[in-house]
């Protein structure tokens, strides 16, 4: 079963995309910021990170940042989300495998979660 690591402070936010994609038969695991997933990638490898780029204690460009420099997981593919202006420059920037804008559009996140997902 592919897992799928979901990293948003926005805890509402979170529990839907959980539902939403647990009703598709993936497994959830739950971060609110940064360094919270950071620590969680120590027990469990995930097959796609939705990642929000602005996050209290760490941004998702930091994490992003380290999870490129960590051969162990700097293939795990992320999808950005964010509300940020500038996010899709950003998301370029640090070498998302998909970007959205929220308000997320859901039918489309979840089919990009399920491609990654796919080439795990």
């Amino acid at each position: 079963m592919a897992t799928v690591l979901i990293v948003d402070d926005h805890a509402d936010l979170r529990e839907m995309l959980a539902v939403l994609l647990e009703a598709e038969g993936f497994e959830i695991r739950l971060a609110g910021n940064g360094a919270e997933a950071l620590r969680m990638l120590r027990d469990v490898r995930p097959s796609v990170i939705l990642l929000d780029l602005m996050m209290p204690v760490m941004s998702g460009d930091e994490f992003r940042r380290r999870q490129l420099a960590d051969p162990d997981y700097a293939s795990v593919p992320v999808i950005f989300l964010t509300a940020a202006h500038d996010g899709r420059s950003r998301a370029e920037r640090l070498r998302a495998d998909r970007y959205f804008q929220k308000p997320v559009d859901f039918e489309g996140l979840i089919a990009a979660v399920q491609q990654l997902a796919s080439r795990d």
